[in-house]
C-alpha cells in the first residue's frame, strides 16, 4: 500500500533550509538524498529498492561516493537499511520532518528541561537510539542475549563479551539494537564482514550448531532485523 503523497515544495523547503545545512550535507549527499526522496516518497512510496551501480549511474557518479553518501545518510537517519541482497538494498526513506536531527531543537529543549529538574514529556524513540554510545546501552544489549553468544550460542563471562555489528559498518550497518549483537570472541573474529545467515550456516557445518539450534538462530535473525528482540531496560 502506498503512502499519501507529501507536499513536494514543503519538503524541498525543509531540505533546503533545514536539513542540508543542520547535517552539513555535500552536495553528493544531497543529490544522492535528493534522487532516492523523489523516486519514493514524493511518489508516495515508502520504500525503495536501489544498487549501488545503478544509482551511481542515474545521477552519473562512481560507486564509491554514492556508497559514502549512502552510510552517511543512514548514520543521518534520513535512510533505513531495511534489506540487503545481490539485488541491491532496500531503504525506507525519511522526509526531511521526520530526520531527529530536524528536530533537534526541540529535543535540546528537553534535554534541558530534564537538567533543570523537569519532568520528560515524551518517550525516547528507540529506533534512533545508538546503542553504542554509552555502557548503560552497551550492556541492555548484552541483557538481551542472556550471557550467549548470538551466534554459537556459548556462554560468555562479561570478561569476553563483545558487542558486534550483524550487517558490518563496512556493508552500511548502523549502531540500532537491530543491529547489534553479544557474541564471543571467537565468533567476533571468524564473522568478518560474512552475511550472518551464512555465518551461521558454517557453524553448523562445523558443528558447532545442531540442525534445531541453526533453524532458530536463523529465525531469530529475522527476528532482531524486524524489531522484536528490543533489549530489556532500554530507553
Amino acid at each position: 500500500m502506498k503512502n499519501r503523497k507529501p507536499n513536494a515544495e514543503l519538503v524541498w523547503k525543509q531540505l533546503e533550509d533545514l536539513l542540508a545545512p543542520r547535517l552539513r550535507l555535500s552536495v553528493i549527499d544531497r543529490t544522492v538524498y535528493s534522487h532516492l526522496l523523489r523516486h519514493s516518497r514524493l511518489e508516495g512510496k515508502l520504500r525503495l529498492r536501489f544498487s549501488i551501480l545503478g544509482l551511481g549511474r542515474n545521477i552519473r557518479l562512481s560507486a564509491g561516493p554514492v556508497r559514502e553518501a549512502v552510510r552517511r545518510l543512514v548514520s543521518h537517519g534520513a535512510l533505513r537499511i531495511v534489506q540487503r541482497s545481490k539485488l541491491g538494498h532496500v531503504v525506507e526513506v525519511r522526509l526531511p520532518g521526520e530526520i531527529r536531527a530536524v528536530r533537534l531543537n526541540r529535543i535540546e529543549s528537553r534535554s534541558a528541561a530534564r537538567e533543570d529538574g523537569a519532568p520528560a514529556d515524551a518517550a525516547v524513540n528507540l529506533e534512533e537510539v545508538d546503542f553504542l554510545q554509552n555502557m548503560p546501552l552497551r550492556k541492555a544489549i548484552h541483557a538481551r542475549e542472556r550471557g550467549q553468544c548470538f551466534y554459537c550460542l556459548r556462554r560468555t563471562s562479561t570478561a569476553v563479551q563483545c558487542l558486534y555489528h550483524v550487517v558490518p559498518l563496512a556493508r552500511l550497518g548502523c549502531n540500532s539494537y537491530r543491529n547489534l549483537v553479544s557474541s564471543c570472541i571467537e565468533c567476533n573474529s571468524q564473522k568478518g564482514e560474512k552475511l550472518a545467515d551464512n555465518f551461521l550456516r558454517r557453524l553448523y557445518r562445523e558443528g558447532r550448531l545442531t540442525a534445531a539450534e541453526l533453524a532458530a538462530r536463523l529465525r531469530a535473525l529475522d527476528a532482531l532485523a524486524s524489531g522484536k528482540l528490543r533489549p530489556p531496560q532500554a530507553p
